[in-house]
């Protein structure tokens, strides 16, 4: 308990180029409740929920201030800061407000490279000027009368290590300024590398206040910093906000689905962060401290000397996960591509160049350890974002190419490093999903043998055929890409056979009709019969081929045929129809169409994985029937578990033993498009399954779409379900249109949990709640 962020705040607004941007914080009247909340989760045990800052009370008769925060651009370099603050409350309150800037402190790490120590000084009543070699000089200002405090961007060593100081400020003095009185803790000289004007003001009940400040480059300063103008720029770029964002949501979507979306990209376009790590500094330690301990030369990151980020990165959370997580960001840049395709293309091909990916071809992980696996998405965010962007332009073939090349790279990695049998089924952690299974699959069995995953060998079919797809666009404008084509071509039916067939049955449980993990120990194989996300990542790895296209490849298109005529054996995984155009296609898939209709009877079943909000991790049919494997150290076990976690593999609250997340519904939503895009009005299921209702596949896609949408949009009693019911939600005006995009959200009801602003991901809503009708 406590792994996620204990404070109300809201990502309300953003554009791409970040002309305009919204956020609110909740604070409360009384002291911020931070022990209470600490030893209340403290002593909860995994069985308990969490005990959040709404549960301690802090907020009731609604005894705390809205404080708004807008920034508006009025050039590149000229900032424009609006501050309201409203007293929500029932009694006058008092607020102090410190609108802080200060410069990142490189000038004490030793490093010649990091320039002159820069500095902030008082110039006049009302306007701070900074000053940094490279960015030259700057102008913050501010209406109204505050008095100015001034520090160092300095470490208080004397309090953290027991150890003197450099200077008499440090960069906690305004906390003792403020909170404990202490004027000699300032600089009175008024000037250092921190500063913030204080604002001390006295709101009656239900009074609001507006501060205005603004940051702008010294050359292009206005001869009035506010006034009508001000407001004005505030007036036009929340018009352009409101322009951009119009043009995004499809006709027929309701209001609610368009306000929770664009606060979905608000959280995204806010969790962009700029990432300084330079493994090679972090090993050798800086010149102006200690040396770090010989261990951290054999410890975490040590091999990944190359690595040298100093970049904007999309975060998963800028609180609770302020690093950038390599196949996270891959989902990120799905919607990000919606608003920022430059922005979206650049984060996928950074992670490919030299200075991330590691000399083997690794990609890597994140910044706790470079060398985790997480499932390899990174072709097909690619593949997905250059078809995204190209019906606004001509085709990005440059990007397609470029990142084509590299992955070239990491797929050899990822066929060398987890193929330890050479039999195209794949092991190796893929962490990516957590505690899911049985025991941790990142480390020794605790039975012997090894695992033969059905969703890594699934994980690489899907790779597999996202470079085919690529290879087949690229091929037509160069035909050397037609023996890539053939080359990804053949090692997706390999991997499917191996699925399917090797010893039998693959990985395919005949009797369930479903997926399952096996391990192989002493030439027999012992399948985990889990029903979980393990068992459904084998349908995504299916792509549609149109004959008519790759008949214009005739290197390609004859090496296929020659295949299908002289390996019937796998040729058998290569299926083809005629639709009603007389158009033929061919589809490759892992499962055989009976084995889809199968595995969908379980996907589809609202006592299995079907919740009322998407696709749970695990089936809720291990509710009544846990999963118990029996190894030479104990019992292990899997049971339907939709919230938060109540095991500590893998540490933290993170849970896929039940829960929605999106990752894995989004894909497999796409997939079931694609399927429907080869069957047609073929193949019908029944949609809850026992309902006898029978659809297309692209009408169980819209369905399993809106039902995550749902979690998002208020129902007729004005929750949303990500809410978990907190009625202020639904019946508090100030608290009613904000939406929260949380880590993961219950199987059964829908509330959000894990952390509660990852927006990154989960991001992916935009696109259900967009196309969601009213």
């Amino acid at each position: 308990h406590g792994e996620d962020v204990k404070e109300c705040y809201y990502y309300l607004d953003s554009t791409p180029t970040h002309s305009y941007a919204k956020a609110l914080y909740k604070y409360p009247h009384a002291e911020f409740p931070y022990a209470q909340l600490l030893n209340e989760n403290a002593h909860r045990g995994l069985d308990v929920g969490e005990f959040e800052l709404e549960d301690t009370g802090v907020f009731d008769e609604s005894r705390y201030f809205d404080v708004f925060a807008e920034y508006a651009k009025a050039g590149p370099e000229d900032l424009c800061i609006r501050l309201r603050l409203a007293n929500r409350g029932p009694e006058a309150a008092t607020l102090h407000v410190l609108p802080t800037l200060w410069f990142r402190n490189t000038w004490s790490w030793g490093r010649e490279d990091e320039g002159k120590k820069p500095t902030l000084h008082l110039k006049q009543p009302g306007l701070v000027q900074a000053t940094q070699a490279e960015l030259g000089d700057y102008q913050f200002a501010w209406e109204g009368e505050a008095e100015v405090l001034f520090t160092e961007n300095e470490t208080n060593h004397e309090r953290l290590y027991a150890s003197a100081n450099a200077t008499p400020f440090v960069k906690d003095a305004f906390h003792k300024r403020v909170i404990n009185g202490d004027h000699e803790a300032v600089n009175g000289a008024q000037s250092g590398t921190k500063c913030a004007p204080h604002f001390v003001l006295n709101l009656a009940a239900g009074e609001e206040r507006v501060l205005r400040l603004r940051l702008v480059q010294a050359d292009v300063a206005p001869a009035e910093n506010f006034g009508a103008s001000f407001d004005e720029v505030f007036k036009q770029r929340i018009a352009e906000a409101d322009e951009f964002y119009a043009t995004l949501a499809h006709q027929g979507v309701s209001d609610e689905a368009r306000k929770a979306a664009r606060q979905g990209y608000a959280g995204l376009l806010w969790s962009k962060q700029f990432f300084h790590y330079i493994v090679k500094d972090w090993l050798e330690g800086d010149p102006a401290f200690p040396a770090p301990p010989l261990e951290r030369y054999a410890g975490r990151n040590h091999n990944w000397g190359h690595l040298y980020s100093q970049d904007v990165i999309s975060m998963p959370d800028k609180w609770e996960y302020p690093w950038f997580a390599a196949w996270d960001m891959a989902f990120h840049m799905i919607p990000m591509a919606e608003v920022d395709p430059d922005f979206a293309k650049g984060q996928l091909e950074l992670f490919l160049r030299e200075w991330y990916m590691h000399p083997n071809g690794q990609i890597p992980a994140y910044e706790f350890d470079f060398d985790d696996v997480n499932p390899p998405v990174h072709a097909w965010a690619a593949w997905r974002i250059y078809k995204m962007t190209a019906p606004r332009g001509q085709r990005d073939r440059r990007f397609l190419e470029s990142v084509f090349q590299k992955l070239l790279i990491n797929f050899t990695w990822w066929v060398n490093r987890k193929d330890t049998e050479g039999n195209n089924l794949f092991e190796g952690g893929f962490l990516g999903l957590d505690n899911i299974g049985v025991f941790d699959r990142n480390k020794p069995l605790p039975s012997g043998g090894h695992l033969q995953q059905a969703d890594g060998t699934a994980w690489m079919a899907f790779y597999c055929l996202t470079m085919l797809s690529i290879a087949l666009e690229l091929a037509q404008e160069n035909s050397v890409y037609e023996d890539m084509a053939s080359k990804f071509f053949e090692h997706f039916v390999s991997i499917a056979d191996a699925m399917n067939n090797l010893g039998g049955f693959g990985l395919w449980d005949e009797v369930d009709g479903f997926y399952y993990d096996q391990i192989l120990l002493k030439g027999q194989c012992i399948p985990l019969r889990i029903r979980s996300m393990v068992g459904l990542i084998p349908l995504i790895a299916v792509e549609v081929l149109e004959e008519e296209q790759i008949q214009k490849l005739p290197g390609f298109w004859k090496r296929m045929q020659w295949f299908i005529e002289h390996r019937p054996d796998l040729a058998s995984h290569i299926t083809w129809r005629q639709s009603c155009g007389h158009q033929k296609h061919r589809i490759l898939a892992i499962p055989t169409r009976a084995r889809l209709e199968r595995t969908l009877s379980y996907l589809l079943d609202e006592q299995g994985f079907l919740s009322p909000h998407g696709l749970r991790s695990v089936s809720r049919h291990h509710l009544e029937d846990p999963y118990v494997f029996h190894a030479g150290d104990g019992d292990h076990r899997v049971d339907y578990v939709p919230g938060e976690s109540n095991t500590r593999l893998f540490g933290g609250n993170s849970n896929w033993r039940g829960p929605v997340w999106f990752p894995i519904n989004f894909l497999l939503v796409e997939a079931l498009e694609r399927y429907a895009h080869f069957y047609g009005d073929s193949l019908k299921v029944e949609d809850p399954a026992g309902s006898g209702q029978r659809v297309t596949l692209d009408v169980v896609a819209a369905h399993i779409a809106a039902r995550l949408a749902s979690l998002f949009v208020p129902d007729a009693s004005g929750h949303r379900p990500c809410h978990g019911g907190i009625e202020r939600y639904a019946a508090d005006p100030h608290w009613r249109d904000l939406v929260l995009f949380h880590e993961y959200f219950h199987g059964d009801t829908g509330r959000g949990c894990g952390a509660s602003h990852q927006t990154g991901w989960t991001a992916l809503a935009v696109r259900c709640l967009q196309y969601r009708p009213a």
